[in-house]
């Protein structure tokens, strides 16, 4: 352990250490990408993706331990017991920081399939990541805005079957969908500004779910539903690199998404998306509640350790 070191050593040799390590791994990802798009032989590809995943799993392998091995975080898991490799996820969590994504990858390590991303497709020509990310069959996404399907009708329903093919793959390699559903951090003026009904989250977006269910119903059975909560406080990315993150709970649940949610059109079908904004409006209460109960903990821990100093002072 390397928490005795001044916290921007520890933030700089974290970052630093990571860089290496992308670029350390990126070199036989890409080998192995270019071998996959050329040689037209199925079961050679198949064993392109499975080293290319597994690159990926020592990666952010690396990564989690480094943030153990510089800093002396105290885990607080729960739920995420009975998960499996060999099963599809849709994974969503609440968003408070980049750690976040951080946080998710060492919790579900190894436990889950690999997490991936539904990207916008002018991200991939983002220098090294982009490439890093097509090599890996991350998914992206061509969304059409209502006024441009009003101008050309043609493009009705086209970003949906745009998904559906880019999905085609998953059909037999297990993946760990994973989506934001607040699609931003939240801060207390978002928080205002929306006028949120919920005390410790933004409005959830329930597009982006329903658009991933229309997309891979036929894989996606199971949301693992996470809640993430710093007692030390959102001190964000860089803060948990530094080791000023003493502490992080995270709860999971495993919710079985209901058949009538899947392969539908939300763009298209005002009935499903009243259905799957209630569905998530629902979960979405259930965590503000849980949230909630762990923020009256940190209270509570307080109160007793302030108690317990000042007895000893008597």
């Amino acid at each position: 352990m390397l928490s005795f070191l001044p916290h921007w050593l520890r933030g700089s040799l974290s970052l630093l250490l990571i860089i290496l390590s992308t670029a350390f791994w990126f070199v036989p990802l890409i080998l192995l990408a270019f071998v996959k798009l050329l040689v037209p032989i199925q079961a050679l590809r198949t064993l392109c993706t499975k080293l290319l995943i597994e690159i990926a799993t020592i990666w952010v392998g690396f990564n989690s331990a480094l943030l153990q091995v510089m800093n002396d975080i105290t885990w607080d898991v729960e739920g995420l017991d009975k998960l499996r490799r060999d099963d599809w996820y849709l994974v969503t969590c609440n968003h408070q920081s980049w750690a976040d994504i951080l946080v998710v990858q060492k919790v579900l390590h190894r436990k889950t399939p690999m997490l991936k991303f539904f990207l916008k497709q002018q991200l991939i020509w983002v220098p090294v990541i982009g490439v890093a990310w097509w090599a890996l069959d991350f998914p992206f996404m061509k969304r059409y805005t209502s006024e441009q399907i009003r101008k050309k009708p043609q493009l009705r329903g086209k970003d949906l079957e745009t998904t559906r093919r880019a999905c085609e793959k998953f059909k037999h390699t297990p993946v760990a969908v994973f989506n934001f559903m607040e699609g931003t951090r939240f801060t207390p003026e978002k928080h205002e500004a929306q006028q949120s009904p919920y005390r410790y989250l933004l409005k959830p977006k329930a597009g982006g779910t329903g658009f991933v269910l229309g997309a891979m119903g036929d894989q996606l059975h199971t949301m693992l539903n996470l809640t993430i909560h710093y007692p030390d406080g959102n001190l964000g990315f860089w803060a948990l690199l530094c080791g000023r993150l003493q502490r992080v709970v995270v709860r999971g649940e495993a919710v079985s998404i209901p058949a009538e949610l899947l392969n539908r059109n939300y763009q298209e079908d005002e009935a499903f998306r009243l259905h799957i904004q209630q569905w998530v409006g629902e979960l979405w209460s259930a965590k503000d509640e849980q949230l909630a109960k762990l923020h009256g903990s940190d209270i509570a821990d307080s109160s007793a350790v302030n108690e317990e100093l000042t007895e000893n002072m008597n």
